[in-house]
């Protein structure tokens, strides 16, 4: 049964502002389409993982409403990847979800993915601290210093790279160029540090 669409606009909208009443860190995004809106920090740190997976070209907060007779959900996200579009929910290991959410988006023509964030390794941690640097923007002068410094050695450590800011604070400025994938770094392995290998990004 669809519901009627007043209603529908109606429920997404107090959805998206009960969200807009919470705060989570860190405050920015680079491929999130429209506000960046979420209901816990589950969805907060699931959010930081879409923006460092490569795969991922866009994606959205609260973005529909899913039906089946009487009961509905609103999706955490919408999610763009080169492959298909997909809904997607954050949940804690412990938690789980209606399985008829699964066919209502197959019904509404989407994929549907329920995704826990991994909190072991190191992947959270490393892009909440990139994120911090989100709404930075590196300097054209230091970006082809960098790039042209990667293109003769092939790879520099993140402490090398550092020297070839002379616009923008160093560490702000490789950030930026690492969210927006002129660069890659691993986000697994360890930490980021000064010894963390830098490469022009393959995507």
């Amino acid at each position: 049964m669809t519901a009627h669409p007043e209603i529908e606009t109606d429920q997404l909208a107090s959805v998206r502002a009960d969200a807009a009443c919470l705060h989570f860190h860190p405050r920015g995004t680079v491929r999130c389409v429209g506000a960046p809106l979420f209901r816990n920090q589950a969805a907060r740190d699931l959010g930081c993982l879409l923006d460092l997976d490569p795969a991922v070209i866009e994606w959205s907060c609260l973005p529909l409403v899913l039906h089946r007779q009487g009961d509905s959900h609103v999706p955490d996200f919408l999610v763009v990847r080169e492959e298909g579009t997909s809904i997607v929910d954050a949940v804690s290991e412990s938690s789980r979800l209606e399985p008829w959410i699964e066919d209502a988006a197959a019904q509404a023509g989407y994929r549907f993915d329920l995704q826990s964030t991994i909190i072991a390794g190191h992947r959270l941690a490393n892009s909440m601290d990139l994120l911090r640097y989100a709404r930075w923007q590196c300097p054209l002068g230091d970006r082809v210093r960098v790039l042209a410094a990667l293109d003769e050695h092939g790879s520099l450590t993140i402490a090398e790279c550092l020297t070839a800011f002379h616009e923008t604070v160093p560490i702000a400025g490789l950030s930026s160029l690492v969210l927006r994938r002129f660069v890659e770094i691993d986000l697994d392995e360890a930490r980021i540090g000064p010894e963390t290998a830098v490469r022009r990004s393959r995507s």
